[in-house]
């Protein structure tokens, strides 16, 4: 289990992963643009990665950690992303993180999951603030980000590395207010 039960969106279906997702997120997740905007998918991506992945998104789970979301599209349940969100339960905050599947790019799906995502991270476990960080060069994370009504709070300069590079990195946030105020 990876997530405490299901969100559903107008055309989304939120859900904790199961086994038989992983040769689904090994095809979708595998894709070489996936891994150049995200941070922690790697490429190639196999279906080991992916039971390693559910593993331990179970294990976060169980923990406290994290919560971890398949994004499927309704009707008939087909896998085309993910969600979640990483924890700091003592801090009363957490980090949205998000992808989409290639084929699934551009129609919205990225903004709705996020959406829902963080309306469950303020009105479920009544977090205080929520932030996330995208790759400087993916703008359309940028403007995902924006339209949840996040504001951007900063720039960081070569803060990850990936592929034997150094990759700036544009930092945005949200409090519960502002989230139930919009």
């Amino acid at each position: 289990m990876t997530a405490p039960g299901e969100l559903r969106t107008a055309r989304l279906l939120l859900r904790s992963h199961e086994q038989k997702d992983i040769p689904a997120i090994a095809r979708l997740a595998g894709a070489r643009e996936i891994a150049a905007t995200t941070l922690n998918i790697p490429h190639p991506y196999t279906e080991d990665d992916a039971r390693k992945f559910l593993t331990q998104s179970d294990a976060d789970f169980r923990a406290g950690r994290s919560i971890s979301f398949a994004i499927c599209k309704l009707p008939g349940g087909e896998l085309c992303g993910g969600a979640g969100l990483e924890i700091s339960e003592i801090h009363w905050r957490a980090e949205l993180g998000y992808w989409i599947a290639v084929p699934f790019w551009r129609m919205g799906y990225a903004t709705e999951a996020a959406r829902a995502v963080i309306e469950f991270g303020f009105t479920q476990l009544k977090l205080h603030r929520i932030h996330a960080h995208y790759f400087s060069e993916n703008t359309a994370s940028g403007r995902v980000l924006e339209k949840i009504g996040m504001h951007h709070e900063g720039h960081l300069r070569n803060h990850f590395q990936k592929w034997n590079r150094f990759i700036d990195v544009e930092v945005c946030g949200i409090l519960a207010e502002e989230f139930h105020a919009s």
